[in-house]
């Protein structure tokens, strides 16, 4: 499947018909009657028809006036709005809101429609919405509202239906429209992978009920619902796929950070308590301090020490255990000292401040010899994407389910690695024989531009990339690249954020730049850490600004 050229006015229609093909042949046995309805009776409407349906799916929103459903390409929108009325797919007189009146409506329009029944007619359109809204009116047909207006309010009625067929497509709501343009465009361009029969996001239809009230829950949430209603509305909603478990734990996870917003303590433990985000016990610890609850705050410290389930947790024990047991009258627990790291004290013209501080830091480096890069997360992560390309875009069953993903859909499964163990393990070898330098090379060239949830093409050009071959040890790379994949979302971030090369000489460093009042965080210091225990060079700069003479 490609997407189709945007030289011709129509591409989004042959788009459209693109995806409802794909879904109507791999999701055949999850659509209901009314999807499978949708997708004959589409192909049957005339081509302007078509058109004007998929320019609506394209839009946000559900209502639009008819004076703005004007398209060249479509011709008479009159014409091709008649199919669609007489399935009433669209209709011309559904109930408007006083909420859905004002966003259609221009201010004076509304003004004038309201004048003599509110007090402010001249008002902000802000403030005509509270007035209209303190009138508590019901809703009714635009005729009711006004029967002279000058344009017909249509409401396009199969956007939920479109939505769940967008959902099969790309295994996700995030995604929309606009990847077919856009890699049309070449903007994004992505790795072909083979399908299988097994490589569909949902398998059943409860899990396409399930993503929908899910996608659902986290709108409302962002609309200031409640928690308590959206909990109750998540009731009984679960799932094993893996894919549906990890939305609905950031979905819990956010649904307690608002509950400690509010400070309703009780709701926050209930929902973190349920929850399979990987801080969720954190966060029930800290929401127990908060509340000055010093005993059971403790004790699911304790136990949570007795099987830290990562490395956040781990670092947030070190400091959670001697602050609880302080609170309870304890003995003083001392922290575990960190590892000593090198530090650079620099204190730079201030001028310089308007560089950046660590493009201030890279330029007063170089000074001191060797080539500097600001490379953050991008240098190490790239590497790992080159050489193990082969196993990140490996057709493992469930993995891959449309032509727009930059990655695999299970990155961050806890077995991510384990299902591909002999592609990674192959891999990884490379920096044992020797042949990892052509491989990274080789592949640098082969998939340039696609695509990847590791590499950052635009960072990596060519003198980097050999520099970093010809300066960083294999037995460093190995060691980074297996701590990726121990945690591919908590340990891609937190490197350091520059890196320095000495030419001719060998040998590299990397370097944490610090801001003035900046601190390390923690993802950092696990990054430090790491690099203490395995040799890796690192040095954290501190940076002052010199004082403006007066």
């Amino acid at each position: 499947m490609i997407a189709h050229s945007v030289d011709d006015p129509l591409y989004y229609l042959f788009n459209f018909r693109q995806v409802l093909s794909w879904v109507g042949r791999r999701y055949a046995d999850l659509l209901d009657h009314d999807e499978h309805s949708f997708i004959r009776v589409f192909s049957e409407l005339p081509v302007p028809a078509q058109a004007l349906l998929v320019r609506m799916v394209m839009r946000k929103g559900e209502w639009f006036r008819r004076d703005k459903l004007d398209y060249a390409e479509i011709g008479d929108t009159d014409a091709a709005l008649a199919p669609l009325l007489v399935l009433g797919w669209v209709t011309a007189d559904a109930p408007l809101a006083v909420e859905q009146l004002w966003a259609l409506l221009r201010k004076d329009e509304l003004a004038g429609l309201f004048t003599g029944t509110v007090p402010r007619p001249r008002a902000s359109k802000a403030d005509l919405l509270e007035q209209l809204q303190a009138l508590e009116l019901e809703p009714r047909p635009l005729a009711q509202w006004c029967p002279d207006f000058p344009t017909l309010i249509l409401h396009w009625s199969r956007q939920p239906l479109c939505d769940r067929l967008r959902l099969l497509f790309f295994g996700n709501l995030y995604q929309s429209w606009s990847d077919f343009v856009l890699a049309d465009l070449g903007v994004f361009r992505y790795e072909q992978v083979a399908f299988s029969a097994d490589s569909r996001a949902l398998r059943q239809r409860s899990e396409v009920d399930l993503a929908m009230a899910l996608h659902q829950c986290a709108e409302r949430l962002e609309q200031g619902a409640a928690p308590a209603e959206l909990l109750a509305a998540l009731a009984g909603l679960d799932h094993s796929n893996p894919w549906l478990v990890r939305r609905r734990a950031r979905l819990l996870f956010s649904i307690g950070q608002q509950c400690e917003r509010a400070g309703d303590w009780e709701l926050a433990l209930q929902v973190y308590a349920d929850c399979a985000h990987p801080e969720a016990r954190i966060r029930q610890v800290r929401v127990y301090e908060r509340s000055e609850q010093w005993q059971p705050a403790l004790g699911l410290a304790q136990a949570m020490a007795q099987a830290p389930a990562n490395a956040l947790e781990r670092q947030a024990l070190e400091r959670m255990l001697p602050r609880l047991a302080r609170k309870l009258g304890g003995p003083p627990q001392p922290r575990r000292r960190t590892s000593a790291v090198t530090l650079i004290e620099l204190e730079l013209p201030a001028a310089m401040a308007a560089l950046g501080v660590e493009e201030a830091v890279r330029q007063h480096l170089e000074q001191d010899g060797g080539v500097v890069h600001y490379v953050e997360n991008t240098l190490f992560n790239s590497l790992f994407g080159l050489l193990c390309w082969e196993a990140i875009f490996a057709p493992i069953p469930g993995a891959f389910f449309n032509p727009f993903q930059a990655g695999p859909q299970d990155l961050h499964d806890s077995d991510f690695q384990q299902r591909r163990g002999v592609l990674f393990d192959t891999c990884l070898g490379r920096l044992d024989d020797g042949s990892y330098r052509q491989a990274i090379r080789d592949c640098h060239a082969a998939k340039q531009g696609l695509q990847s949830p590791f590499v950052f093409w635009q960072m990596l050009d060519e003198p980097l990339l050999e520099q970093a071959l010809e300066h960083l040890p294999p037995e460093h790379l190995k060691a980074c690249f297996l701590r990726l994949l121990q945690d591919i979302r908590a340990n891609r971030a937190g490197m350091p954020d520059l890196i320095q090369f000495w030419p001719g000489q060998g040998g590299y460093r990397m370097v944490e730049v610090k801001a003035p009042g900046d601190r390390l965080q923690d993802n950092q210091l696990r990054w430090l850490e790491f690099c203490h225990v395995h040799g890796l060079p690192v040095a954290v700069c501190h940076v002052r600004w010199q004082a403006t003479p007066a």
